[in-house]
């Protein structure tokens, strides 16, 4: 297995302290023991990025060359998708088969995204004035501070690399310290693929001391982050304090609306996979399952049905659906929130470790029928648990939908195009799928509301972060001036 350490002007680099322990959680195993980048190799890292974008070998280079790069970046990961799928699978537990043929591919399919998108964009030019032409061109920001998540490293973490550098910007990748390896292997990929030395650098470390270093360091331009909510706020806080530009996509309860009207075999598999694909750890899951009341109970009870047949097992069998989580202690996390004996929520099943499987951080799927102001309901569980609530009327969903400090994404299931239109407006969450489970189109910005995070990204949100306005104002013609201190 590769391990990288630290990547620092195109060379891998064996360098750092306090080891942090890499578990594989489908049978509590060491993987790796992957040192901690210490403050000097922060400095190098930003450094190098700092001179390579100063220099201009990246930023300066016409945009085809730079899209023959950034398709050549797609072109090694995909070659390599095998190598990736499974150092992500020993370090995430996601099931390989899902790393292989979803979360691979979109990495590749990132960085072929940005070199389209780059090819078309275009400035603006003002001339109402009749004696000026003002122009408006975009230049790139600098250096680039990207801290990527745990729960889909090579998905997201890619997405911040593939915009940052598309624009002519250089960067330092910091992974999360508890899912390192992949993205890290893919940041090493890169270096073969005509990125000029420099332009992406790594290195790994622990949030509170890495991470801190990285957004506080004066040669940092701009920061982006995919977590949690409360670290979002430090980083906030943080960048804000150095008045850096910053976008954070952060957590998410979001609210799957299963209307009477829906095609209930539709809305049964797109809500399956709303909660319980990537093992529940993601933010966009559509864990608060709303379920009118004409349809409620033989809604729920084919759910929880399909859900206690969900395989559960060794994320590298091709046939299992659902693998470990992350860690031992997201998984007492998880777990801790089961309700107890006297509580009022009803467990419709799971509710402990999976059957079977005493090695590993394997959970049961979990269902759970509750109402909207339980603490279930209001808090982001990031597993694969989901809360039914019934409503009866569309502007209680409504109601039910909102109440919530949360704002990422929301789910709306009806045949009936009116009460589709409705919905999407009345809905306060940055994405609205309609009929359909997660996807993701590229060109359209992706970003939440409320505690769900600062920002977004997508083609053009991208573009607007990660470059800087600038207005040109020339002479239509030569200008008679007036003549200050002329006799």
């Amino acid at each position: 297995m590769t391990i990288i350490t630290a990547i620092i002007d195109g060379e891998i680099v064996e360098t750092g302290t306090a080891p942090i322990a890499i578990i594989n959680p489908a049978d509590d195993e060491l993987v790796v023991e992957l040192p901690e980048a210490d403050d000097d190799t922060v400095d190098r890292a930003v450094a190098a990025a700092r001179r390579s974008f100063d220099e201009g070998v990246w930023r300066n280079k016409p945009v085809e060359e730079r899209q023959a790069v950034l398709r050549r970046c797609g072109d090694a990961i995909e070659a390599a998708a095998d190598q990736l799928a499974d150092i992500e699978c020993s370090n995430t537990g996601i099931p390989l088969s899902q790393i292989r043929s979803r979360q691979v591919l979109r990495a590749a399919d990132n960085f072929r995204f940005f070199a389209d998108y780059i090819g078309q964009s275009v400035g603006q030019l003002y001339e109402q004035n009749p004696d000026y032409l003002t122009l408006v061109r975009r230049e790139p920001v600098g250096v680039a501070a990207l801290i990527s998540p745990w729960n889909s490293p090579l998905a997201l973490g890619s997405m911040k690399i593939a915009s940052s550098i598309a624009f002519g910007n250089s960067c330092v990748l910091k992974p999360s310290e508890q899912a390192p390896l992949g993205i890290s292997l893919l940041a090493s990929l890169l270096r073969n693929a005509g990125l000029p030395d420099g332009v992406v650098n790594l290195v790994n470390g622990r949030g509170a001391s890495t991470g801190d270093r990285l957004i506080r360091h004066p040669e940092v331009n701009v920061v982006t982050f995919t977590g949690g909510t409360e670290t979002g706020r430090i980083i906030m806080r943080t960048a804000g304090e150095h008045l850096k530009p910053a976008t954070v996509e952060l957590g998410g309860k979001s609210a799957n609306i299963i209307f009477d009207d829906a095609d209930f075999d539709q809305a049964l598999d797109g809500a399956l996979l709303g909660i319980f694909t990537n093992n529940g750890q993601q933010c966009l899951a559509g864990s608060r399952i709303l379920v009118q009341r004409s349809i409620a109970k033989r809604f729920v009870e084919a759910f929880v049905a399909r859900a206690e047949a969900i395989r559960v097992g060794d994320p590298r069998d091709p046939a299992t659906e659902l693998g470990p989580l992350v860690s031992r202690r997201h998984m007492q996390h998880v777990l801790s929130f089961v309700p107890g004996e006297g509580s009022s929520d009803r467990i419709l099943t799971g509710g402990g470790r999976a059957a079977g499987l005493e090695k590993g951080c394997y959970v049961a799927p979990t269902l759970v029928e509750t109402t909207n102001d339980s603490r279930i309901a209001q808090e982001e569980i990031f597993g694969p648990f989901g809360a039914f609530i019934v409503f009866d009327t569309d502007e209680e969903a409504y109601q039910i939908a909102n109440r919530s400090r949360f704002g990422l994404v929301s789910y709306v299931w009806s045949q009936n195009i009116a009460r589709i239109m409705e919905a999407q407006e009345r809905i306060a969450a940055g994405i609205v799928w309609c009929n359909t489970p997660m996807m993701r189109e590229l060109r359209a910005p992706f970003g939440g509301y409320k505690e769900s995070g600062v920002g977004a990204d997508g083609g053009s949100a991208c573009e607007a972060f990660y470059t800087r306005q600038k207005t040109v104002s020339i002479p239509r013609r030569p200008l008679t001036l007036r003549q200050l201190g002329k006799i």
